[in-house]
């Protein structure tokens, strides 16, 4: 049985004490879908609620800590040197339609004397699913009680490869219509299930053989940056010399099919 830090004890406990009302709420969103309503407002009640129990939780585990979160942005700690980066529930489109795929993610990024950064710990939760992915920097990648490592394919033509789309009101579609032309001729299959963070940890978890996708922003990335790269992986932006940590545009999974999709990227 893999043993966590204290640290990730916190972080763990965080998030399961924010998944039991939200598997509540997830209850009554099927019965919301046939109002006339809809369930619009009531997700966007239940992303606050969750983030306002994180961070509650983890403020008070480390009083400190800044924070930044998906729904109230920055919160500037007098620790400058850790920040909790969050997002309560990272695929609420799912959420809204009733499909068990979401997670609550929570990374933590730890700032050096010279000004570098870097996640040091991090935890991904599927409360439908109870699947707890977590990994702590040098300590490798974990599912519940076991290690997992990624997938050991090599060749693009074998592997299948997780994406994201734009949604309504966002930018970038033209640009994810040519990545998935140039991507899907030469890979297995491509799947798009709507939640970057569980993307990340299925890369960890083997499950997929990389990931990618545009337009994404920190609290997308933060905890998947540390699960993919603890389970033996990479994680870079599709660009020469950008900072993956910020989001933006992200290529992960193991490094010769990580260099591959880049490249294939780079010319879409």
């Amino acid at each position: 049985m893999a043993l966590s830090s204290a640290l990730l004890q916190v972080m763990m406990d965080a998030v399961r004490k924010t998944a039991r009302p939200m598997l509540r709420d997830f209850g009554e969103v099927a019965h919301l879908q046939v109002s006339r309503k809809g369930p619009g407002d009531f997700v966007t009640a239940a992303d606050i609620k969750a983030e306002d129990t994180l961070f509650e939780l983890l403020m008070k585990a480390r009083p400190g800590y800044s924070f930044l979160g998906e729904e109230r942005g920055l919160v500037q700690g007098t620790d400058k040197t850790h920040m909790w980066i969050v997002d309560p529930i990272d695929g609420t489109t799912n959420f809204m339609h009733a499909m068990p795929h979401f997670a609550i993610t929570v990374g933590l990024q730890r700032t050096h004397p010279d000004g570098s950064a870097e996640i040091v710990a991090c935890v991904t939760y599927n409360p439908v699913m109870n699947e707890m992915f977590w990994a702590e920097k040098g300590k490798g990648c974990y599912l519940n009680d076991g290690r997992i490592r990624l997938a050991g394919r090599k060749e693009l033509a074998d592997s299948l490869v997780a994406t994201g789309l734009p949604f309504i009101g966002k930018t970038g579609h033209a640009q994810a219509i040519k990545d998935i032309h140039a991507v899907g001729q030469r890979v297995a299959g491509i799947r798009r299930l709507g939640a970057a963070s569980l993307d990340f940890a299925w890369v960890a978890a083997g499950r997929y053989d990389a990931f990618f996708e545009r337009g994404l922003q920190p609290w997308d990335v933060a905890a998947g940056i540390l699960l993919v790269t603890e389970a033996g992986g990479l994680v870079t932006t599709i660009e020469q010399d950008g900072d993956p940590k910020m989001g933006k545009t992200i290529v992960a999974g193991n490094p010769e099919i990580q260099a591959k999709l880049r490249k294939v990227l780079q010319g879409a």
